[in-house]
């Protein structure tokens, strides 16, 4: 349980450019001052993120949104009262006090108010915007619980607050509005239900290797465990002793777990499914791919980059 002395503390490292990892209903945060460029690189650092990946900035309302956007477009103002608080990320121009290290350079900033109660807290705390990638090394899985951070960064990390694991279990969905509205990531608020309240949104093209992402998470390999993962369509498993994950079709494997077969559900458990399988040291670990549909495009997303070019 997270206290009013864990809160004060955590904010008081924030405004000294420090480190705090921190729940979001999403993943685990690693949050530092996002108006503090040394303590933003800081992230970069200790998580061996290259800098043409930018960071998304947490902010506790649509007021403090406003202030970090140069341009804050009516769609904004629409999405932000139906999602926010919520796993939704609007790329929007950006005001000059973000600093460049956010940004990868960029002139847009994504910003997001989650719906978590620590992580409001926190920021009301801090007085500040809080930049916070996922809590983990760079490509590998993104945490939903406080024990998968330590794991992961160790004493790297000033402070962890445990706010219990994440409900949500995959990062945010990441709307560009900078033009027209282009889906950057897919997540768990899904393209049609944006689309339901602003009209059409178009899909990111290919990203030219070397230059700077639009958005978090678009790196071919990316959310993976230590161990090899494959995404199988008819059960043929890879040779070897390991692990696979189904939904519909069970496989015979050394281990075998059972998968919800309701997006949500799924995705709530994904991570810490594969957090789990990659402690035991199998060969691989296999996963039924999931059904080809609009709800299942988050996770599907996910998991094919958690495999890589060379895994489905």
């Amino acid at each position: 349980m997270v206290t009013r002395e864990d809160i004060e503390r955590a904010a008081e490292l924030i405004r000294a450019g420090r480190l705090v990892a921190f729940p979001t209903e999403t993943v685990y945060g690693l949050g530092a001052n996002a108006l503090d460029g040394a303590a933003v690189r800081r992230i970069f650092e200790v998580k061996g993120r290259p800098p043409t990946h930018p960071l998304i900035v947490h902010v506790e309302s649509v007021e403090m949104a406003r202030e970090l956007a140069r341009e804050w477009p009516p769609e904004a103002e629409e999405l932000a009262a139906r999602f926010w608080p919520g796993p939704l990320t609007l790329v929007v121009p950006k005001r000059e006090c973000i600093p460049p290290a956010v940004t990868a350079g960029l002139d847009t900033v994504g910003l997001r108010v989650p719906a978590h109660p620590v992580a409001l807290e926190l920021i009301r705390a801090a007085g500040v915007p809080i930049a916070a990638p996922s809590a983990n090394r760079f490509t590998q899985l993104s945490p939903t619980t406080a024990d998968h951070v330590r794991r992961a960064l160790g004493d790297a990390v000033d402070l962890v607050l445990d706010g219990g694991p994440t409900q949500v279990g995959l990062e945010s969905t990441v709307l560009s509005l900078a033009g027209r509205p282009r889906l950057l990531r897919p997540g768990m608020i899904l393209r049609e239900q944006i689309e339901q309240v602003i009209g059409p949104v178009e899909t990111a093209g290919r990203i030219e290797n070397g230059l700077p992402h639009p958005s978090p998470g678009l790196h071919p390999r990316h959310y993976s465990p230590r161990t090899r993962l494959v995404v199988v369509r008819d059960g043929l498993l890879p040779p070897g002793r390991g692990a696979y994950m189904w939904i519909r079709r069970r496989a015979p494997a050394a281990r075998t777990v059972q998968m919800p077969a309701d997006a949500a559900a799924y995705a709530a458990r994904l991570y810490e499914t594969l957090h789990a399988l990659d402690a035991e040291g199998w060969d691989w670990i296999a996963v039924e791919q999931p059904p080809e549909s609009a709800e299942w495009s988050p996770v599907l997303d996910r998991l094919r980059r958690a495999a890589g070019p060379e895994g489905h």
